[in-house]
């Protein structure tokens, strides 16, 4: 299933969740209810398979059929009892499109699995999901079926996983077939991560990419392949970001190099919008199955932070079913405010960024998490081409090309976002004599103290600069020249201005909104912070 938007990949999405008894026919098919984290999540009745005779080396086949009907709970699981001596676990499934009438979802049904260890919230079973992007998979001690974690399989209690992402008033009527492949399992594969750090060259502006899809979810790119166009596009370093799984981190480490960091993370689509977690240990896997009222995300965000990520909210405004953010921003780290081409959405993401900038100079720069403000990123949440991997992407002034230092430059706000690595800004504010701020820092000076905001360009041709403030848009200049290259400065004091930040847009043909976005900065703040704030 694709998401219906130009987001895309967007495996899970919200609609009405309503109490329902299920109607299933076909075989092995009953109902029973199993508490999982979050609410009570429907389990259809038990795949049974024969027990497996010593050195048997045959395959088993179930089928079964069922119908889900509109107002399905998020999620719904068939247990699959798996005896002893299985070497793979293959899993393929159809399901219904009936016509419905114009402006109506039709059905979208996704699938993963859960081993023996259950499916209880926070995926200790976890062993793969792959949303609507595939209609089959298999697992073994070796290999799986990208989206999928290679492992055993070990006796017990399966459940498949099943996601009606959107029901059809005809309801969603479903067949899955199960095999089971008896032998002596191939030899578990140890994985193989990338490197934390690359080359590098010391304190510098990185350009990076931290939002990207490869076939590990539903993107149509291989990490190599991912990895040269990172490296055309003139990046630094990347974020594997897949749908709900941690899958892909195995497979980076082979096109990671000196030139290029590669960071490991997931995109954890809910039902009530994503997050990137960005830059987690290897094998970190974060589970999705909540939405904002039932008060989950915040232990969520906390084990991210335990595994040395961020938590980004990505696309808060995207318009695709379940892609708007509704958990609010009170545990973001920072907040992906361009996703991909710059489009309505993210003019809607950058208005509500700059008031949360606003709102936390009135607060005295320290926000509920004891986080003085949120920085801006920009990610491109490439998939498959013509997606461009790199446009847009943020750039950051980080200690090293190390996974600690870039994060700690991208929580920290030292960085921009430009449409690609042809844009280069510099960006600083100063005052009296060895008074001066750059990017994400504050120039500690007297309210009334005249200073210099100076901006730096190359590579924007024809671009308008704006500086923006707590006030609003308080200079435009005229455009830059063909060259692209240009410098514009603006005097202002912190009594006019609590903060200033840049914007690069692209000259409008006409009318009186803005152009597309070519670039913009992070804040410097202007002032003495308010007591018990901390500052920068």
């Amino acid at each position: 299933m694709e998401c219906l938007s130009v987001r895309g990949g967007s495996s899970s999405c919200t609609r009405p969740r309503l109490s329902c008894p299920y109607r299933p026919v076909g075989i092995g098919i009953g109902r029973v209810l199993l508490v999982t984290g979050a609410a009570v999540a429907p389990t259809l009745g038990s795949v049974s398979f024969a027990s497996a005779a010593e050195g048997r080396d045959d395959q088993e086949t179930r089928t079964v059929r069922g119908t889900l009907p509109a107002g399905s709970p998020d999620f719904v699981y068939v247990p699959v009892e798996v005896p002893s001596g299985v070497r793979e676990l293959r899993v393929s499934y159809t399901y219904e499109k009936p016509s419905v009438p114009a402006g109506t979802p039709g059905n979208a049904l996704d699938v993963g699995i859960f081993d023996e260890r259950g499916t209880e919230l926070g995926g200790t079973g976890f062993r793969g999901w792959s949303g609507g992007a595939r209609t089959e998979f298999f697992l073994r001690a070796d290999d799986a079926t990208p989206g999928y974690l290679p492992g055993p399989v070990r006796e017990g209690t399966w459940h498949i996983a099943l996601g009606p992402y959107t029901v059809a008033p005809q309801g969603l009527a479903y067949e899955i077939t199960i095999a089971l492949t008896y032998g002596e399992p191939a030899p578990v594969v140890p994985p193989v991560y990338p490197p934390e750090r690359a080359k590098g060259r010391g304190r510098d502006w990185y350009r990076g990419d931290c939002h990207i899809h490869s076939w590990y979810s539903d993107g149509r790119r291989t990490p190599a392949g991912i990895a040269a166009l990172a490296r055309a596009a003139g990046l630094d370093f990347i974020n594997s970001s897949e749908h709900n799984t941690s899958s892909a981190h195995a497979h980076w480490a082979d096109v990671a190099g000196d030139d290029l960091l590669i960071m490991l993370g997931e995109e954890v689509t809910t039902r009530n919008g994503h997050v990137v977690a960005l830059g987690t240990e290897p094998g970190t896997f974060v589970d999705w199955r909540y939405r904002a009222r039932d008060n989950r995300f915040g232990r969520f965000a906390r084990q991210i932070r335990r595994a040395g990520g961020l938590v980004v909210p990505a696309h808060p405004h995207a318009t695709c079913v379940g892609c708007n953010w509704k958990f609010g921003f009170g545990e973001a780290d920072a907040v992906e405010v361009w996703n991909g081409p710059y489009t309505p959405d993210d003019e809607m993401t950058l208005a509500d960024w700059d008031s949360m900038l606003v709102a936390s100079v009135r607060a005295g720069q320290t926000g509920q998490s004891g986080r003085e403000w949120i920085p801006a990123m920009g990610n491109s949440d490439a998939h498959r081409a013509p997606d461009v991997v790199g446009r847009p992407q943020t750039v950051v002034l980080a200690d090293g090309l190390r996974r600690e230092a870039v994060l700690e430059g991208i929580r920290a706000g030292r960085s921009y976002v430009a449409e690609s690595a042809k844009i280069t800004l510099g960006f600083t504010v100063t005052g009296g004599p060895g008074e001066r701020a750059g990017i994400g820092e504050r120039l500690e000076t007297d309210r009334d103290t005249p200073v210099t905001v100076r901006l730096e360009a190359a590579g924007a041709p024809r671009c308008v600069v704006r500086f923006v403030t707590d006030q609003g848009v308080l200079f435009s200049s005229a455009p830059l020249p063909v060259s692209g290259v240009g410098v514009v400065e603006w005097r202002t004091s912190a009594s006019y201005a609590a903060y200033v930040r840049a914007e690069l847009r692209h000259d409008a043909a006409a009318g009186p909104l803005p152009g597309v976005m070519a670039a913009f900065t992070n804040p410097v703040f202007l002032g003495r912070p308010a007591e018990g704030s901390g500052g920068r």
